[in-house]
Protein backbone atom coordinates (compact mmCIF):
# COMPACT_ATOMS: atom_id res chain seq x y z
CA UNK A 1 0.00 0.00 0.00
CA UNK A 2 2.31 2.13 0.67
CA UNK A 3 4.55 1.93 -2.52
CA UNK A 4 1.17 2.60 -3.95
CA UNK A 5 0.70 5.84 -2.29
CA UNK A 6 3.98 6.76 -2.91
CA UNK A 7 3.95 5.81 -6.91
CA UNK A 8 0.27 8.24 -7.05
CA UNK A 9 2.02 11.14 -5.59
CA UNK A 10 5.37 11.45 -7.90
CA UNK A 11 3.51 12.40 -11.36
CA UNK A 12 5.66 14.07 -13.73
CA UNK A 13 6.82 16.55 -14.70
CA UNK A 14 9.68 16.36 -12.41
CA UNK A 15 12.97 18.76 -12.06
CA UNK A 16 15.41 15.52 -12.15
CA UNK A 17 15.02 13.40 -15.12
CA UNK A 18 16.45 10.74 -17.92
CA UNK A 19 16.36 10.30 -21.05
CA UNK A 20 15.92 6.34 -20.74
CA UNK A 21 18.88 3.75 -21.87
CA UNK A 22 21.58 2.72 -19.41
CA UNK A 23 24.62 1.12 -19.95
CA UNK A 24 23.81 -2.87 -20.18
CA UNK A 25 24.58 -4.96 -17.05
CA UNK A 26 27.61 -7.35 -17.99
CA UNK A 27 25.81 -10.80 -17.07
CA UNK A 28 23.03 -9.27 -20.07
CA UNK A 29 25.78 -7.89 -22.22
CA UNK A 30 27.66 -11.23 -22.28
CA UNK A 31 24.89 -13.25 -22.42
CA UNK A 32 23.63 -11.31 -25.92
CA UNK A 33 27.05 -11.57 -27.31
CA UNK A 34 27.28 -15.39 -26.42
CA UNK A 35 23.13 -15.73 -28.60
CA UNK A 36 21.88 -16.37 -26.18
CA UNK A 37 18.10 -15.65 -27.08
CA UNK A 38 14.19 -16.34 -25.59
CA UNK A 39 13.54 -17.48 -22.46
CA UNK A 40 16.90 -17.62 -21.10
CA UNK A 41 17.95 -14.43 -22.35
CA UNK A 42 14.61 -13.14 -20.48
CA UNK A 43 15.58 -14.42 -17.22
CA UNK A 44 19.34 -12.71 -17.10
CA UNK A 45 17.20 -9.55 -18.59
CA UNK A 46 14.91 -10.18 -15.95
CA UNK A 47 16.96 -10.80 -12.74
CA UNK A 48 19.52 -7.80 -14.14
CA UNK A 49 16.61 -5.17 -14.36
CA UNK A 50 15.14 -4.69 -10.66
CA UNK A 51 19.27 -3.79 -9.60
CA UNK A 52 19.11 -0.91 -12.56
CA UNK A 53 15.93 0.06 -11.05
CA UNK A 54 17.48 0.46 -7.72
CA UNK A 55 20.33 2.11 -9.13
CA UNK A 56 18.23 4.99 -10.17
CA UNK A 57 16.13 4.82 -6.65
CA UNK A 58 19.51 5.12 -4.97
CA UNK A 59 20.52 8.54 -6.56
CA UNK A 60 17.45 9.96 -5.81
CA UNK A 61 15.18 9.55 -9.72
CA UNK A 62 12.11 10.09 -9.00
CA UNK A 63 11.55 8.14 -12.17
CA UNK A 64 12.79 4.79 -13.33
CA UNK A 65 12.90 2.80 -16.62
CA UNK A 66 14.19 -0.72 -17.59
CA UNK A 67 17.49 1.26 -19.23
CA UNK A 68 16.32 -0.27 -22.53
CA UNK A 69 18.67 -3.36 -21.25
CA UNK A 70 16.45 -5.65 -23.73
CA UNK A 71 17.16 -3.89 -26.61
CA UNK A 72 19.85 -3.88 -29.31
CA UNK A 73 18.78 -0.71 -30.77
CA UNK A 74 16.60 2.23 -28.67
CA UNK A 75 14.77 1.96 -32.28
CA UNK A 76 14.69 -0.70 -34.31
CA UNK A 77 13.28 -3.03 -31.44
CA UNK A 78 10.40 -1.50 -31.38
CA UNK A 79 10.05 -1.17 -35.19
CA UNK A 80 10.08 -4.45 -35.76
CA UNK A 81 7.65 -5.64 -33.44
CA UNK A 82 5.24 -4.00 -35.48
CA UNK A 83 2.73 -5.37 -37.83
CA UNK A 84 4.01 -4.87 -41.26
CA UNK A 85 7.54 -3.58 -40.66
CA UNK A 86 10.41 -6.15 -40.73
CA UNK A 87 14.27 -5.63 -40.29
CA UNK A 88 16.23 -6.68 -42.55
CA UNK A 89 20.57 -7.18 -42.28
CA UNK A 90 22.32 -5.65 -45.72
CA UNK A 91 26.26 -5.39 -45.90
CA UNK A 92 28.18 -3.08 -43.83
CA UNK A 93 27.68 -0.32 -45.91
CA UNK A 94 24.12 -0.50 -44.80
CA UNK A 95 24.63 0.65 -41.15
CA UNK A 96 24.34 3.98 -40.17
CA UNK A 97 26.98 6.06 -40.52
CA UNK A 98 27.65 8.09 -37.09
CA UNK A 99 31.21 10.13 -36.49
CA UNK A 100 33.84 7.77 -38.10
CA UNK A 101 31.43 4.62 -37.35
CA UNK A 102 28.47 2.86 -38.29
CA UNK A 103 25.91 0.94 -36.62
CA UNK A 104 25.51 -2.64 -37.70
CA UNK A 105 24.01 -2.74 -41.14
CA UNK A 106 20.02 -3.45 -40.27
CA UNK A 107 17.57 -1.93 -42.36
CA UNK A 108 13.58 -0.99 -41.84
CA UNK A 109 11.62 -2.47 -44.83
CA UNK A 110 7.84 -2.06 -44.74
CA UNK A 111 6.25 -5.01 -46.40
CA UNK A 112 2.20 -5.03 -45.29
CA UNK A 113 -0.39 -2.69 -43.84
CA UNK A 114 1.03 -0.92 -40.45
CA UNK A 115 -0.50 -2.34 -37.29
CA UNK A 116 0.52 -2.22 -33.56
CA UNK A 117 -0.08 -5.51 -32.33
CA UNK A 118 -1.99 -6.35 -28.92
CA UNK A 119 0.84 -8.60 -28.43
CA UNK A 120 3.67 -6.04 -28.76
CA UNK A 121 6.16 -7.05 -26.25
CA UNK A 122 7.15 -3.73 -24.89
CA UNK A 123 3.91 -3.96 -23.40
CA UNK A 124 5.29 -6.42 -21.09
CA UNK A 125 8.85 -4.66 -20.43
CA UNK A 126 6.65 -1.86 -19.28
CA UNK A 127 4.56 -3.70 -16.83
CA UNK A 128 7.93 -5.49 -15.52
CA UNK A 129 9.41 -1.68 -14.35
CA UNK A 130 5.79 -0.63 -13.08
CA UNK A 131 6.08 -3.88 -10.76
CA UNK A 132 9.39 -3.40 -9.44
CA UNK A 133 9.69 0.68 -8.60
CA UNK A 134 8.10 2.63 -6.07
CA UNK A 135 8.61 5.95 -8.35
CA UNK A 136 6.82 6.62 -11.37
CA UNK A 137 7.79 4.37 -14.65
CA UNK A 138 8.28 5.34 -17.80
CA UNK A 139 8.88 4.03 -21.25
CA UNK A 140 10.75 5.28 -24.03
CA UNK A 141 9.69 4.39 -27.45
CA UNK A 142 10.52 5.77 -30.67
CA UNK A 143 8.21 8.32 -32.29
CA UNK A 144 6.42 7.76 -35.43
CA UNK A 145 9.20 9.91 -37.19
CA UNK A 146 11.74 7.25 -37.06
CA UNK A 147 9.74 4.64 -39.22
CA UNK A 148 9.60 7.57 -41.62
CA UNK A 149 13.57 8.56 -41.07
CA UNK A 150 14.74 5.14 -41.25
CA UNK A 151 12.81 4.12 -44.13
CA UNK A 152 14.25 4.45 -47.69
CA UNK A 153 11.26 4.91 -50.30
CA UNK A 154 13.28 2.25 -52.08
CA UNK A 155 12.41 -0.55 -48.90
CA UNK A 156 8.82 0.50 -49.00
CA UNK A 157 6.70 -2.19 -50.63
CA UNK A 158 3.04 -1.83 -50.06
CA UNK A 159 2.15 0.65 -53.16
CA UNK A 160 -0.18 3.38 -51.36
CA UNK A 161 2.64 3.77 -48.78
CA UNK A 162 5.03 5.20 -51.58
CA UNK A 163 2.54 8.06 -51.12
CA UNK A 164 4.74 9.93 -47.84
CA UNK A 165 0.85 11.74 -47.19
CA UNK A 166 -0.55 8.24 -47.12
CA UNK A 167 2.59 6.18 -45.18
CA UNK A 168 3.10 9.11 -42.52
CA UNK A 169 -1.24 8.98 -41.96
CA UNK A 170 -0.84 5.25 -41.58
CA UNK A 171 2.52 5.80 -39.01
CA UNK A 172 -0.02 8.43 -37.24
CA UNK A 173 -2.32 5.73 -36.72
CA UNK A 174 -0.45 2.77 -35.84
CA UNK A 175 1.05 5.02 -32.87
CA UNK A 176 -1.93 6.14 -31.61
CA UNK A 177 -3.38 2.22 -31.07
CA UNK A 178 0.61 2.29 -29.42
CA UNK A 179 -0.09 5.16 -27.27
CA UNK A 180 -3.85 3.60 -26.24
CA UNK A 181 -2.17 -0.01 -25.70
CA UNK A 182 0.46 1.83 -23.21
CA UNK A 183 -2.05 3.59 -21.45
CA UNK A 184 -4.33 0.20 -20.84
CA UNK A 185 -1.23 -1.29 -19.45
CA UNK A 186 -0.93 0.85 -16.71
CA UNK A 187 1.90 3.33 -18.40
CA UNK A 188 0.71 7.57 -17.54
CA UNK A 189 4.28 8.44 -17.80
CA UNK A 190 5.45 7.47 -22.09
CA UNK A 191 8.02 9.05 -23.74
CA UNK A 192 8.46 9.12 -27.75
CA UNK A 193 12.42 9.31 -28.85
CA UNK A 194 11.64 12.17 -32.19
CA UNK A 195 15.18 13.14 -32.69
CA UNK A 196 14.88 13.28 -36.26
CA UNK A 197 13.68 17.04 -35.70
CA UNK A 198 17.08 17.84 -34.92
CA UNK A 199 18.31 15.78 -37.15
CA UNK A 200 16.38 18.44 -40.21
CA UNK A 201 18.16 20.98 -38.94
CA UNK A 202 21.76 19.58 -40.72
CA UNK A 203 22.01 20.42 -43.81
CA UNK A 204 23.26 17.07 -45.43
CA UNK A 205 20.29 15.40 -44.06
CA UNK A 206 17.99 17.95 -45.39
CA UNK A 207 19.79 17.44 -48.73
CA UNK A 208 19.43 13.59 -47.96
CA UNK A 209 15.32 14.01 -48.39
CA UNK A 210 15.51 16.48 -51.21
CA UNK A 211 17.37 14.08 -53.04
CA UNK A 212 14.53 11.99 -52.26
CA UNK A 213 12.25 14.39 -53.73
CA UNK A 214 10.85 15.36 -50.33
CA UNK A 215 10.87 19.16 -48.86
CA UNK A 216 12.61 18.74 -45.62
CA UNK A 217 10.37 21.98 -44.08
CA UNK A 218 7.43 19.50 -45.50
CA UNK A 219 9.13 16.53 -43.23
CA UNK A 220 9.32 18.91 -39.99
CA UNK A 221 5.57 19.78 -40.02
CA UNK A 222 4.33 16.42 -41.18
CA UNK A 223 6.33 14.97 -38.26
CA UNK A 224 4.68 17.43 -35.69
CA UNK A 225 1.17 16.05 -37.58
CA UNK A 226 2.05 12.50 -36.84
CA UNK A 227 3.31 13.09 -33.41
CA UNK A 228 0.14 15.36 -32.79
CA UNK A 229 -2.44 12.81 -34.28
CA UNK A 230 -0.55 10.19 -32.36
CA UNK A 231 -1.28 11.45 -28.75
CA UNK A 232 -4.55 13.79 -29.21
CA UNK A 233 -6.79 11.88 -28.16
CA UNK A 234 -4.97 10.59 -24.87
CA UNK A 235 -6.16 10.47 -21.42
CA UNK A 236 -5.61 13.74 -19.20
CA UNK A 237 -3.21 11.59 -16.58
CA UNK A 238 -1.38 10.58 -19.49
CA UNK A 239 1.94 13.01 -19.52
CA UNK A 240 3.69 12.59 -23.31
CA UNK A 241 7.85 13.31 -23.05
CA UNK A 242 9.58 14.28 -26.44
CA UNK A 243 13.64 13.37 -26.63
CA UNK A 244 15.68 15.00 -29.51
CA UNK A 245 19.24 14.96 -30.33
CA UNK A 246 21.46 14.60 -32.83
CA UNK A 247 22.68 10.64 -32.45
CA UNK A 248 24.35 8.90 -30.31
CA UNK A 249 26.35 5.35 -30.76
CA UNK A 250 29.16 4.67 -28.55
CA UNK A 251 29.86 7.79 -27.76
CA UNK A 252 29.84 9.44 -31.20
CA UNK A 253 26.86 11.42 -33.26
CA UNK A 254 25.23 11.61 -36.58
CA UNK A 255 23.96 15.39 -37.19
CA UNK A 256 24.74 18.78 -36.02
CA UNK A 257 22.70 21.79 -36.35
CA UNK A 258 20.35 24.34 -34.44
CA UNK A 259 16.53 23.49 -33.59
CA UNK A 260 15.99 26.00 -35.19
CA UNK A 261 14.11 25.32 -38.25
CA UNK A 262 12.42 22.99 -36.10
CA UNK A 263 11.39 24.78 -32.89
CA UNK A 264 8.15 26.49 -33.81
CA UNK A 265 6.82 22.37 -35.04
CA UNK A 266 8.45 21.02 -32.15
CA UNK A 267 6.35 23.51 -29.49
CA UNK A 268 3.86 24.57 -31.22
CA UNK A 269 2.19 22.29 -33.46
CA UNK A 270 2.36 19.05 -31.22
CA UNK A 271 0.50 19.10 -27.62
CA UNK A 272 3.62 17.62 -25.87
CA UNK A 273 4.10 18.12 -22.45
CA UNK A 274 8.28 17.67 -21.70
CA UNK A 275 10.80 18.05 -23.67
CA UNK A 276 14.32 16.52 -23.63
CA UNK A 277 16.30 18.21 -25.19
CA UNK A 278 20.61 17.87 -26.31
CA UNK A 279 22.21 20.91 -25.24
CA UNK A 280 26.06 19.36 -24.20
CA UNK A 281 27.68 20.73 -27.61
CA UNK A 282 27.98 23.29 -29.83
CA UNK A 283 26.83 21.15 -32.46
CA UNK A 284 23.37 21.55 -30.90
CA UNK A 285 23.22 25.39 -31.62
CA UNK A 286 21.90 28.08 -29.09
CA UNK A 287 19.29 28.46 -26.31
CA UNK A 288 17.78 30.98 -28.59
CA UNK A 289 14.64 28.13 -30.07
CA UNK A 290 13.36 28.13 -26.69
CA UNK A 291 11.84 31.54 -26.92
CA UNK A 292 9.66 29.72 -28.64
CA UNK A 293 8.43 27.51 -26.20
CA UNK A 294 4.64 28.71 -24.90
CA UNK A 295 3.95 29.67 -21.60
CA UNK A 296 2.20 27.40 -19.31
CA UNK A 297 2.68 24.10 -18.24
CA UNK A 298 5.35 22.58 -20.84
CA UNK A 299 8.69 22.20 -19.34
CA UNK A 300 12.29 21.64 -21.57
CA UNK A 301 14.54 19.31 -19.43
CA UNK A 302 17.54 20.98 -20.76
CA UNK A 303 20.55 18.27 -21.84
CA UNK A 304 23.60 20.04 -20.57
CA UNK A 305 24.72 16.97 -19.13
CA UNK A 306 26.60 14.49 -21.37
CA UNK A 307 26.40 11.01 -21.26
CA UNK A 308 29.17 10.76 -24.27
CA UNK A 309 32.29 11.66 -21.78
CA UNK A 310 33.39 10.64 -18.57
CA UNK A 311 34.00 14.26 -17.45
CA UNK A 312 31.66 15.70 -15.04
CA UNK A 313 30.03 18.93 -15.95
CA UNK A 314 30.79 21.69 -13.32
CA UNK A 315 28.09 23.36 -11.07
CA UNK A 316 29.08 26.28 -11.87
CA UNK A 317 28.92 25.99 -15.90
CA UNK A 318 25.53 24.28 -16.08
CA UNK A 319 24.14 27.53 -13.77
CA UNK A 320 25.78 29.69 -16.24
CA UNK A 321 24.16 27.96 -18.66
CA UNK A 322 20.26 27.77 -16.73
CA UNK A 323 20.97 31.94 -16.81
CA UNK A 324 21.32 32.09 -20.29
CA UNK A 325 18.07 29.76 -21.32
CA UNK A 326 15.81 32.18 -18.91
CA UNK A 327 16.68 34.72 -21.00
CA UNK A 328 14.10 32.74 -23.57
CA UNK A 329 12.07 30.40 -21.18
CA UNK A 330 10.86 31.01 -17.52
CA UNK A 331 13.03 28.66 -15.36
CA UNK A 332 10.10 27.19 -14.37
CA UNK A 333 9.38 25.34 -17.11
CA UNK A 334 13.14 24.10 -17.17
CA UNK A 335 14.37 21.29 -15.56
CA UNK A 336 17.32 19.01 -16.03
CA UNK A 337 18.25 15.62 -17.40
CA UNK A 338 21.10 14.28 -19.34
CA UNK A 339 21.45 15.39 -23.14
CA UNK A 340 20.75 11.70 -24.21
CA UNK A 341 21.14 8.00 -22.87
CA UNK A 342 24.29 6.14 -21.30
CA UNK A 343 23.44 3.13 -24.11
CA UNK A 344 20.95 3.93 -26.95
CA UNK A 345 22.49 1.08 -28.65
CA UNK A 346 23.62 -2.00 -26.57
CA UNK A 347 27.29 -1.40 -27.72
CA UNK A 348 27.04 1.85 -24.97
CA UNK A 349 28.92 4.99 -24.87
CA UNK A 350 32.59 4.91 -23.91
CA UNK A 351 31.53 5.64 -20.25
CA UNK A 352 31.74 3.29 -16.70
CA UNK A 353 28.83 2.33 -14.87
CA UNK A 354 30.56 4.62 -11.99
CA UNK A 355 30.46 7.33 -14.29
CA UNK A 356 27.12 7.21 -15.31
CA UNK A 357 25.93 7.18 -11.84
CA UNK A 358 27.83 10.28 -11.03
CA UNK A 359 26.16 12.09 -14.07
CA UNK A 360 22.94 10.92 -12.50
CA UNK A 361 23.80 12.10 -8.88
CA UNK A 362 24.65 15.48 -10.64
CA UNK A 363 21.49 15.38 -12.28
CA UNK A 364 19.81 15.40 -8.66
CA UNK A 365 21.88 17.95 -7.51
CA UNK A 366 21.27 20.32 -9.81
CA UNK A 367 17.44 19.71 -9.10
CA UNK A 368 18.07 20.58 -5.60
CA UNK A 369 19.91 23.80 -5.79
CA UNK A 370 17.98 25.63 -8.70
CA UNK A 371 14.56 24.66 -8.02
CA UNK A 372 15.23 23.47 -4.17
CA UNK A 373 13.44 19.64 -5.40
CA UNK A 374 13.58 17.48 -2.38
Amino acid sequence: MKDEMTKSTLKPPFRADHVGSLLRPTAVAEARKAGVTGDALREIEDREIPAMIKMQEEVGLKVVTDGEARRAFWHFDYMGMLDGLDLVQRDPDAGIAFHGVKTPPTVSTITKKLDFPADHPMLEHFKFVKEHTSVCPKISIPGPSAAHFRTAPEDIFVEEYKDPEVFTAALAECWKKAVGAFYDAGCRYLQLDDIFFAYLGDPKHRALWESRGQDPDWLINRYAWMLNEAIKDRPEDMTIGMHMCRGNFRSTHAAEGSYEAAADAIFNKADVDIYFMEYDTDRAGGLEPLRLLPKGNKRVMAGFITTKTPELESMDDIKRKFEEASKYADMDQLGIAPQCGFSSTEEGNEVTMDDQRRKLELVIKVSQELWDDA
